[in-house]
């Protein structure tokens, strides 16, 4: 079973606001196996100010973010359970690894596929793409609890 959720759905799953928030769609979903997700990498992002100016590249720790907070999603709808009551927190990651720059114009495409779960720990296995092209890629650990 696919699901979509366009940028409302995401943000009703995900505590994360603008600046932060780093998935804009959700192009297909099949809970307790994968996700893909989208993000749009504009000049408009206010990291690239610093990072580089005259040369601007989406720094590598935010690419893994973006990929993290797929995984959450895919996590929220693994679990079926009542977003409002919990979240999902970041425990680890292993393996990351960067392949090629994304710049502004990119189409980040995020991977995530659960590779192990146990009670509300999750692993997954992650790649991130643009235009088919391998730019980075992560085994990622989250754990849903309630909130703080």
């Amino acid at each position: 079973m696919e699901i979509v959720y366009d940028i409302r759905k995401i943000m009703a799953f995900l505590p994360h606001r603008y600046p932060f928030i780093l998935v804009d769609r959700i192009m297909e979903m099949i809970p307790h196996e994968r996700i893909v997700g989208l993000k749009n990498v504009t000049m408009n992002e206010p990291f690239f100010q610093g990072h580089f100016p005259g040369a601007p590249v989406m720094p590598g720790v935010l690419i893994v973010e973006a990929m993290a907070q797929a995984g959450g999603i895919l996590a929220y709808a693994s679990r079926g359970e009542d977003q409002d009551k919990e979240v999902v927190y970041f425990m680890g990651i292993d393996k990351a690894r960067f392949r090629k720059p994304v710049i502004p114009g990119d189409q980040l495409i995020l991977e995530m596929i659960s590779t192990k779960t146990r009670g509300n720990i999750f692993k997954m296995s992650g790649k991130a793409s643009v235009d088919g092209a391998l730019v980075a890629e992560a085994e990622i650990m989250a754990m849903t609890g309630e909130k703080a």
